[in-house]
């Protein structure tokens, strides 16, 4: 809970209110958003017309308001391998870095989580899910959980945090892609995932933590584990989560040793479904487009790491025009170096554009900041609380400078000082903006573009520590 109610004045607004993705909410062109305790109180155009009493004002002048932005697909370990296997393909990369991730302790799963819940919070995101599949043998429960470790990370820098607890337990030995050493015996690993829900979930409003169930692939994750998760996370109440149709190199896996498509292998296995979210999605046909949307699976999407491997992009258009929800998600630092949710509004556009050749209609400015605020929130279940900027939403805020040399042009046109060009093209099409001010719950975690609740450069030197301890575990 937050303390003095805050006051933000005199910044355009782009409240994401809408209840598509074409038709995205009210904006303003100079208006204020007044919060009190966690909740937002008022939003509108000119000045706040009831300030509560002791109320701090911040002047937003050259600024854009709009909701926190709303990761859906994460690996924060993977901060501490970042840069590897640079011109590889989905599964060579994965079969370079699964021996260095299985030397992995709790201590640098903190390191590598605080860090990049830190860089998430500078570049926007106000609410971050995180999907951790790797359990080592001898760190698995307890104080050696990294599941423990990255909840305390979240904490630590004040992000609302919704991490899954993956499993894998096809190991090489049984015909999966990981090494048998970092899967898990399947009973051991739904035990796992209802320990982390009782321990960590919290079904409240305007809850801090909610767990889901993550198994891995259908490369690393036999049928009964998957099959089981969903039993178990529907049993719980819980949503789940999982990779599908990353790149032709799964898809093929699937064909062949599955003998079907990827997303008719998750609707066989329970797979689909409004409390499903599946991350990535390159490789779908029209059948399973429309099978997204007919059972309100969510997907989310990640073009950088996508491009980054060569896997495809997604077809974002066409799931949205089917009626599919979309979110965006920076995915693991060791294939999306960059992960500044920002950042991923601009690929998915620029993505979408050139995909295909579908041109600039494929995605508006608009449409990217939607999936990176009300998308992502539908995708986690936090549709009626986080994502828009409205009387009632948790105020989860970002307020992004656009007077800066870069944005000036593209934000602002003639006239006496009002905004007379468009914010929202300039933060989604213009160079990474400044963080005026991120609220989480409206307490203040970013200010003038620094991060407040933690000690961003305390963060970086405790992760480079945790990366030399790693590498020379060989």
């Amino acid at each position: 809970m937050s303390g003095d109610p805050v006051v933000i004045d005199n910044c355009a607004i782009a409240t994401m209110d809408g209840p598509r993705h074409d038709q995205p909410g009210t904006e303003y062109r100079s208006g204020h958003v007044t919060v009190t305790g966690d909740r937002i109180t008022a939003v509108g155009e000119g000045p706040a017309p009831d300030v509560p009493g002791g109320a701090r004002r911040i002047d937003g002048a050259g600024c854009l308001a709009t909701p926190g932005l709303v990761n859906t697909h994460h690996h924060l370990y993977q901060w501490l391998t970042q840069g590897r296997a640079q011109q590889s393909v989905l599964f060579d990369w994965l079969t370079e870095l699964y021996p260095v991730w299985a030397r992995i302790d709790a201590e640098q799963v903190h390191a590598a989580a605080t860090a990049g819940l830190a860089w998430l919070a500078l570049s926007g995101c106000t609410t971050s899910t995180d999907h951790h599949y790797i359990f080592p043998r001898g760190l698995r429960g307890g104080d050696a959980d990294p599941l423990a470790a990255e909840v305390a990370a979240a904490a630590r820098v004040g992000l609302r945090f919704h991490p899954c607890r993956g499993s894998m337990d096809l190991g090489r030995s049984s015909g999966g892609l990981p090494p048998d050493e970092i899967v898990e015996d399947t009973d051991a690993a739904l035990a796992a995932t209802e320990d982390a829900v009782h321990r960590f979930h919290d079904p409240s409003p305007g809850a801090m933590v909610r767990v889901a169930a993550g198994p891995c692939s259908p490369f690393s994750v036999t049928p009964r584990l998957m099959r089981e998760s969903a039993e178990l996370a529907r049993g719980l109440g819980v949503r789940m989560h999982t990779h599908l149709a990353e790149s032709r190199e799964e898809d093929a896996y699937c064909r062949q040793a599955l003998g079907r498509t990827p997303a008719e292998y998750a609707e066989d296995l329970g797979w689909l479904g409004p409390d499903v979210w599946l991350a990535h999605c390159v490789q779908l046909d029209e059948a399973a487009i429309r099978r997204f949307a007919a059972t309100g699976t969510s997907v989310a999407h990640c073009p950088t790491s996508n491009a980054r491997l060569g896997a495809g992009i997604a077809p974002v258009r066409d799931l949205l025009r089917a009626g599919a929800t979309v979110g965006l998600g920076v995915d693991g630092a060791a294939s999306s170096e960059g992960t500044s949710l920002a950042g991923e509004m601009r690929q998915a556009l620029l993505a979408a554009r050139v995909r295909d050749g579908q041109g600039p209609s494929a995605l508006t400015a608009r449409q990217a900041l939607w999936l990176g605020t009300r998308g992502g929130a539908r995708c986690l279940g936090r549709d009626d609380e986080v994502g828009a900027l409205r009387p009632g939403m948790l105020a989860d805020i970002a307020l992004w400078r656009l007077d800066t040399l870069a944005h000036d042009a593209i934000g602002h046109g003639p006239g006496d000082g009002d905004w007379g060009g468009d914010p929202v093209a300039a933060l989604v099409l213009g160079p990474a903006a400044p963080l005026e001010l991120l609220l989480v719950g409206g307490r203040p975690v970013v200010e003038a573009g620094e991060l407040r609740t933690a000690d961003a450069a305390g963060a970086a030197r405790e992760v480079r520590a945790a990366r030399r301890r790693l590498a020379d575990l060989r």
